[in-house]
């Protein structure tokens, strides 16, 4: 299972509209850059990602899961290459990891939440998925 960080701006879209959404989930549209995009191809159905609160708080705040692969996404120009995927909340973290405090942890200096900080969809090894899950509390 590979993992993830989904960027969202909580006044788009936040933690609290993603619970809402329920088992059903929702779609997560609207990606326009090339890198996320092939990142968002990638993913697998039961990959869990972090859900980030990007733009106000800068935080992790839960995790979500992919219920559905990639398909064209229909927020796009029909005949884009643009996709998204389905996702549902799986659980809140207890503590919400700042980026702050990511960015003060050596052992997180190769995140490519940092080294590529306007990509809104990087991927996250396993070793900075368990050491993330534990600074959240998990």
């Amino acid at each position: 299972m590979a993992h993830w960080l989904m960027k969202s701006e909580p006044d788009a879209w936040s933690w609290d509209e993603q619970v809402k959404a329920g088992a059903k989930g929702t779609a997560w549209t609207g990606i326009r850059n090339h890198t996320a995009k092939l990142n968002m191809m990638k993913m697998k159905k039961g990959d869990q990602a972090f859900f980030y609160h990007s733009n106000i708080g800068k935080e992790i705040v839960g995790i979500v899961e992919v219920i559905k692969e990639a398909y064209p996404d229909p927020t796009a120009e029909a005949g884009s290459p643009w996709v998204c995927v389905d996702v549902k909340a799986v659980e809140p973290l207890p503590r919400p990891v700042t980026l702050a405090s990511i960015k003060a942890e050596p052992k997180l200096a190769e995140i490519q939440l940092l080294k590529q900080s306007r990509l809104s969809l990087p991927a996250i090894t396993d070793g900075e998925w368990k050491f993330l899950r534990k600074l959240g509390g998990l």
